[in-house]
């Protein structure tokens, strides 16, 4: 499945951004779709997982993002309130076939090119 991510920019913190991914090639439906950030000199992240009935989120943006897909569209969405320089990064879809939430990048096999996110303090 090939992945556009789109929606990253500058804001202030306590602001809000919503990023958009949309899908094309191999059935949106059948993939368990996830956002990964990475900032500068540390590891890709990830930030929330969504598959056919569960979503979970990492503890550093619990109560603050929502991950949600519309598979009419072929797209998944960040919401992303109440940010923090800390949210500072790059931030990247991702789609894996099969079942599970899994939170590790290798376990991706198609990836976003990434939208740069910019949280001024």
């Amino acid at each position: 499945v090939q992945l556009q991510a789109f929606g990253g920019g500058l804001v202030q913190a306590g602001g809000s951004l919503r990023l958009s991914c949309a899908a094309s090639g191999r059935t949106f439906s059948s993939n368990v779709m996830a956002w990964f950030r990475q900032a500068p000199g540390k590891e890709r992240e990830f930030v929330a997982i969504i598959d056919w009935t569960s979503i979970i989120y990492a503890d550093s943006v619990k109560g603050r993002f929502t991950i949600s897909r519309d598979n009419a569209k072929n797209t998944v969405y960040l919401q992303m309130n109440s940010l923090k320089p800390e949210d500072t990064a790059v931030y990247y879809c991702a789609a894996r076939l099969g079942g599970g939430l899994r939170t590790m990048p290798h376990e991706y096999d198609s990836w976003g090119q990434g939208t740069l996110v910019t949280v001024s303090s």
